[in-house]
């Protein structure tokens, strides 16, 4: 409001709104049926927490509502532990999500590699595509309950491929044509919307014997009634809830973290094709709002939505208003029109889940990160994509982190190094007008004196690296250069106060050259500089080598002199020493 708010941008915002309120549609009760609840729950989802999204975020033209990605897990929350559960679980998730944000944790979700997301985001959209097979071929299961495994769930899905209704198939391979091929038409109205309409038209004139959302073959229709959300208290069984706790915590957990993930994926999304900035905290506790408020409503887990959000973008929503006037729109199509989705027809929707799974795998950059990235981040996103396909998203998503982690300080360690320089040569020839002033070889390093360059962070991964490097070598003067050490921890700071035990019972002195300003913070704050000794820390090779020369001489002065001492020649001693004198 600060930069002004005209009537053109109202206008564009407006009409952005419009178009992501259609385009959420399709989309919303697609997610809400493909996840175990009603396709009520799923539009009520969209129209609350896109308005509360809208209002509170930390991105200007972020879009909220339910995405593919909670399928997976809200589905297997609500086998688990019902709808009450999913309800006391998203009102928790949103707290996390308000205290995360709160605490300023949204700036280090940011910092998740990107082979994890890409690993669980391709592992995702398998499990929703395996998912929709029953649907897609309009196969038979009966009363058969259906396997959570996907292996067990894979092999129930073929022995029942003897019974594929090929009226709901080719609807399904329409419905996908339709997605696939609209946008090279036009980019304005979206391929779902199309789908959704055209086969809806052609099998209530054509009587095509599928099921839709009202009523299944064979059986009688069942009215759905969409009307205004109404405000409810989500839980009733407290006994049965409280004796699942710990089960509910773990979902609520899952739920706050992936929501964590893609609204701030999404809201990084955003800012790259607006040129904004967006705010991560801000966004987190936007995203705890809607969770808690949406569940009082009926509505599932939410969080920002990438397509609805670069859907709003590209059509000229540049403020939240665009994002209030999609709610709206949602809202205004439920009360006015909600009695014909009842007939729509369920191989639509998994249609419309099919392609939505295709564009969330990302499979190019999936198969060339295979084939073109180093090992270790490949390896990281596929245990993370297995992990995510046949266990669970809660398994796949810490043990990506840690074994990502892991792999980064082994990176880390690799590249962390501790060499005696002395006499060698730089890396410049003697004719390089760029050659490194400080290289070491433009001085001469005294007898008894040897440098170490330490090159890398020295963190609890180098600092065994430093130790062994620095071990077994005795002179009278040790200087390590630090000019390439931009941060230390507190087991490089243990692995300092180790070396200098040890020098001080070999009689080594210890010059410390050039520390940065974070190794020099830490070193001060836990009293290494003390212990080093002020005097014994330089700002450059320069200052320390002729330093160094000194403190050569004076021990081999003091050297002689005992020796002079230990034969009794006190007159020797007394010449020696008026001479030093």
């Amino acid at each position: 409001m600060h930069e002004g708010y005209t009537a053109k941008q109202l206008l564009n915002d407006t009409i952005a709104g419009i178009i992501v309120g259609i385009v959420a549609l399709p989309l919303a009760i697609a997610f809400g049926m493909a996840s175990g609840v009603t396709a009520e729950q799923g539009l009520y989802t969209a129209i609350i927490a896109g308005f509360l999204v809208s209002v509170f975020s930390g991105s200007r033209v972020q879009v909220g509502g339910p995405t593919g990605a909670f399928i997976v897990i809200v589905y297997g929350i609500v086998q688990a532990q019902g709808i009450e559960g999913l309800m006391l679980a998203t009102i928790l998730a949103g707290v996390l999500l308000i205290l995360m944000g709160l605490c300023g944790l949204g700036t280090f979700i940011k910092f998740i590699p990107y082979p994890v997301t890409l690993g669980f985001t391709s592992g995702i959209a398998v499990v929703i595509a395996v998912s929709q097979v029953p649907q897609f071929f309009g196969l038979v299961l009966g009363s058969e309950k259906t396997p959570a495994e996907f292996v067990m769930k894979m092999l129930f899905f073929a022995n029942h491929f003897n019974c594929v209704n090929y009226w709901t198939l080719a609807v399904s391979a329409f419905s996908v044509a339709v997605i696939l091929l609209t946008p090279k038409w036009t980019k304005r109205v979206p391929g779902s919307l199309v789908a959704v309409f055209l086969c809806s038209i052609a099998v209530a004139v054509f009587h095509i014997p599928v099921d839709t959302i009202g009523q299944t073959v064979g059986k009688e229709a069942v009215p759905l009634h969409l009307d205004l959300p109404v405000f409810a208290f989500p839980v009733s069984n407290w006994n049965r809830l409280f004796a699942n706790m710990s089960s509910i915590v773990n979902a609520a957990v899952a739920i706050a973290m992936l929501g964590a993930i893609e609204s701030l994926l999404s809201a990084v999304v955003a800012d790259g094709m607006t040129s904004t900035k967006h705010r991560s905290n801000t966004e987190l506790v936007a995203q705890g709002i809607a969770n808690v408020i949406t569940p009082f409503y009926g509505g599932i887990p939410a969080t920002g939505a990438i397509a609805r959000t670069a859907t709003n973008i590209r059509n000229g929503g540049r403020t939240p208003v665009a994002g209030v006037v999609h709610a709206v729109t949602l809202l205004g199509i439920v009360v006015f029109f909600g009695k014909y989705a009842a007939m729509i027809p369920l191989a639509v929707l998994a249609g419309i889940l099919i392609t939505v799974a295709l564009n969330m795998s990302e499979y190019r950059l999936f198969l060339r990160t295979i084939y073109r990235a180093p090992k270790s981040d490949t390896s990281v996103m596929l245990i993370t994509f297995f992990l995510t396909v046949f266990l669970d998203l809660t398994i796949a998503i810490p043990v990506g982190l840690v074994l990502a982690s892991f792999l980064f300080m082994r990176r880390m360690e690799h590249e962390f190094g501790t060499g005696l320089a002395d006499n060698q040569l730089c890396q410049f020839s003697e004719d390089d007008p760029h050659e490194d002033p400080a290289a070491l070889r433009l001085f001469d390093v005294p007898d008894g004196v040897h440098v170490y360059e330490v090159s890398g962070a020295l963190f609890f991964g180098a600092a065994g690296k430093f130790q062994a490097a620095t071990s077994g070598n005795t002179c009278r003067v040790l200087i390590f250069r630090m000019r390439k050490v931009p941060m230390m921890d507190l087991t490089g700071v243990n692995a300092i106060e180790e070396l200098l035990h040890k020098a001080e019972k070999d009689k080594t002195t210890v010059i410390f050259t050039a520390i940065q300003r974070q190794p020099m913070s830490v070193m001060e704050r836990y009293g290494l500089i003390e212990k080093i000794g002020r005097q014994n820390i330089c700002d450059t090779i320069v200052e320390a080598l002729p330093y160094a020369a000194d403190i050569v001489e004076e021990q081999l002065a003091r050297e002689k002199e005992a020796k002079l001492l230990e034969s009794g020649n006190s007159a020797n001693f007394l010449v020696n020493l008026l001479r030093r004198k």
